[in-house]
């Protein structure tokens, strides 16, 4: 494969690298060619009997954006590694994206068109041809079309990036139709809201761990789900041990300890949803104490009236002299740099606490700077950034369905069914309407439901690019290629939506003939913004070198400079989380979590997920609700008891498993698993908490509240053995889990090298 030296590229992503040029990565490539190292050019088939080839890509198995580089022998597809060009991974990758062979490979994949021969959900389909299916649909498009009554067509996709993105803008602008959603569980609304209101920006900024020598996490699992977990790792590892005599130091503040408050200096537990009020205590403690002089320092001042140490102390339960550490630590320490997300985005005052974890950003004065919080410039591709639906979008376009107003929805490998509470109601509003195409490659709950599948290649066996958001601090673009040939009577995505354009009449508007002509075209676009050096070599030459290194690049960043609105100061404040449930009913705030293995649920039909064990429990295979150890004492719970959680809107039975670094009044269930569909390593097994979930909303993005369900537990009588890999979870007086009172949730470890756990009493 390519190489490049480590230190070499080290200093091109490093938040304060500067001015190296535009295209350097590609110049790069094509510099150094090697010999197995080639585009797809000819089929895999034609190559020599035992070589194994590299083809580099995008994977497609989480919204990060890693480039990969997969290794094949004979036209088959042996083995994922990560793209040591690209600048998100770095020669990286997590395991999802490692078991993205088992996608391709899976025997549980759509092979053919099908249409449904009986009831929506009762999965009886009958094979047809292409030309069936499409004539079917394209068909009823026209129709519409035609009567003017386009706007009565949808398309609900996961969140695609890149040219895909835009040939679904052009098809639905063809169509008449405003209609088009990209749906994620996970989507950061609120992280993009409270980036608008605070730096006027609608992209995520970078954020430089690497540089970091102290990281102050406000929910944010970094290392194993947030925004762009591999990369992530990367900078921590290079924060920890990448410099010499140099250290970070990272502390993690949530009520249940993610992998990475495991790998953190210090993990904190704070009432759920004030995670805000302590992010502005330690803002109001650095402005009294006189740690910043900006001209507005007046207006913080009386912004932060209210939050002193003393009166956050009492709201977030954490003793007044952790405020005060926290804050001066945060000062004393450059650069330091402070995110949120995870559960502290997701209550119902996620962008509040979003906006105060950039008010202490901003008041250190890292803003801009090499360990710090670097804007990124636009993207030098299509994104969908606007269409992303929140869970407010998609009650509107299921009361949409409701009242008859869609004929036609158009699927593209989202499951809503799966990722939206039962209260959503949304699987009986799919019935209102009369046809619906899933473009699926496996048949999932919402694709169950559809009339007509017209399935798509997996990624490994289709074209396509992503321009990664966030970026890396300067653009980024990668091109996907497939790397086999099509295993089944499959067709790509944008095929199949270039195929419907020519049935509509729009051949004119949308004239390309494949995916891969259109991208082409749309990477010509890109190759005339390029320097003098680009544009000597050719097109043709250009589009041979970004596929060899599966990767191009503008290293040139953005200007820095950023002055904050007063308006903005007046603003800052922090509302009080709202949950479901009284509290003397539900007693318990329920802690619903992305798994590393299976994210929204996507990864639970690969069987190496299936058996690869939860980083932080070791148990594979099922579902299972984390309690606190004086919890369960209390309830008479112990490891394995089969208890039922109870929400005003659901139950879901799951095993308790003895979790002490868990908050006593927090429950914690993983997400993924509980498919009714899905294939056979996913069907029935665990539960999916998703499904109790109040329909709480954040008022200021629509996003689902997801952290804001109250719940109880409710014994069955019954046991089961939990599946796992570990032996015992006591400490075996080795000392390493600390008890603290009421108020306190500091550690100290006993041993240097163990790592402190916090198990907190009520």
């Amino acid at each position: 494969m390519p190489n490049i030296e480590r230190r070499e590229f080290l200093k091109l992503i490093g938040a304060g690298s500067v001015g190296v040029g535009a295209g350097f990565m590609l110049r790069e490539s094509a510099k150094h060619p090697t010999e197995y190292l080639i585009p797809h050019v000819v089929a895999p088939e034609d190559f020599s009997s035992g070589i194994a080839t590299w083809y580099n890509s995008v994977c497609s198995m989480c919204p990060a954006g890693c480039g990969i580089s997969v290794r094949t022998r004979e036209g088959l597809a042996k083995k994922i590694e990560g793209n040591p060009l690209h600048p998100v991974n770095q020669g990286r990758l997590c395991a999802l994206g490692q078991a993205g062979l088992q996608v391709l490979y899976n025997p549980d994949r759509l092979t053919e068109p099908l249409r449904q021969t009986a009831e929506r959900g009762s999965t009886s389909f009958e094979k047809i041809t292409w030309d069936e299916g499409l004539d079917q649909v394209g068909e009823r498009l026209d129709l519409l079309r035609a009567a003017g009554r386009g706007n009565r067509v949808a398309l609900l996709s996961q969140g695609v990036r890149g040219h895909l993105a835009q040939l679904f803008e052009s098809f639905m602008q063809q169509m008449g139709s405003e209609r088009l959603l990209h749906y994620d569980f996970n989507h950061p609304h609120t992280l993009y809201a409270a980036n608008q209101r605070f730096f006027g920006e609608d992209r995520l900024p970078y954020y430089d761990l690497q540089n970091t020598r102290l990281l102050l996490s406000f929910g944010a699992d970094y290392l194993a789900t947030w925004i762009s977990p591999v990369h992530h790792s990367l900078g921590f590892g290079e924060s920890r041990q990448g410099r010499p005599d140099i250290r970070g130091k990272f502390i993690q503040i949530e009520p249940r300890m993610s992998i990475s408050g495991a790998a953190a200096d210090e993990w904190i537990a704070a009432r759920p949803g004030t995670e805000g009020f302590l992010a502005l205590g330690l803002a109001h403690h650095i402005v009294a104490e006189g740690n910043y002089q900006g001209a507005d320092r007046a207006d913080w001042v009386t912004a932060l009236a209210d939050y002193s140490p003393s009166q956050v102390a009492e709201q977030t339960g954490l003793p007044v002299t952790t405020i005060v550490r926290l804050a001066d630590m945060f000062v004393d320490i450059d650069p330091s740099l402070a995110i949120g997300g995870g559960a502290a985005a997701n209550h119902s005052n996620g962008v509040d606490t979003l906006v105060a974890v950039n008010v202490l950003n901003y008041l250190v004065g890292n803003i801009g700077r090499e360990g710090g919080l670097v804007f990124n410039p636009e993207p030098s591709g299509p994104v969908s950034r606007r269409r992303q639906a929140s869970y407010l979008s998609m009650l509107e376009l299921a009361e949409a369905a409701r009242q008859g107003e869609i004929d036609v929805l158009i699927l593209n490998s989202t499951n809503p069914v799966f990722t939206l509470p039962a209260a959503a109601e949304f699987r009986q509003a799919l019935a209102e309407i009369p046809l619906i195409v899933s473009l699926s490659s496996f048949l999932d709950e919402t694709t169950a439901l559809a009339d007509l599948i017209l399935p798509s290649h997996t990624y490994l066996e289709s074209w396509g690019d992503d321009f990664p958001e966030p970026g890396v601090g300067f653009s980024v673009g990668a091109v996907s290629q497939p790397v086999v040939s099509p295993l089944y009577n499959t067709r790509a995505t944008g095929d199949i939506i270039l195929a419907l354009a020519q049935r509509i009449g729009a051949s004119n508007a949308m004239p390309w003939n494949s995916m891969e002509e259109f991208l082409k075209d749309g990477w010509r676009q890109i190759y005339e913004r390029g320097d003098a050096q680009t544009l000597a070599q050719g097109f043709d030459a250009f589009w041979i070198s970004v596929l060899r290194a599966g990767v191009w690049g503008e290293t040139t960043r953005r200007n820095t400079e950023f002055t904050l609105e007063r308006s903005v100061i007046a603003g800052i404040g922090v509302q009080t989380p709202e949950f479901s449930g009284s509290e003397e009913e539900y007693p318990f705030i329920l802690h619903p979590y992305l798994s590393p293995n299976f994210h929204d649920g996507r990864g639970a039909n690969l069987p190496w997920m299936q058996e690869l064990p939860d980083p932080m429990t070791s148990v594979v295979y099922g579902s299972w609700v984390e309690i606190n150890p004086v919890t369960a004492e209390q309830l008479g719970f112990t490891e394995g008891d089969l208890v039922e959680i109870q929400s005003p809107h659901g139950t879901v039975r799951a095993p308790v498993f003895i979790f002490p670094a868990i908050m006593p009044d927090v429950i914690a269930m993983p997400i993924g698993q509980g498919h009714h569909e899905y294939g056979r390593y996913a069907k029935d097994r665990g539960v999916n908490p998703i499904e109790i979930l109040s329909p709480q909303i954040e008022p200021v993005t629509g996003s689902l509240a997801s952290s804001a369900t109250r719940v109880k537990l409710v014994a069955t009588g019954r046991r089961v053995k939990l599946v796992k890999t570990s032996g015992m979870s006591r400490d075996l007086g080795r000392d390493i889990v600390q008890t603290t009172g009421p108020t306190g949730v500091e550690v100290s470890s006993a041993r240097p090298n163990s790592i402190p756990i916090t198990e907190v009493t009520s």
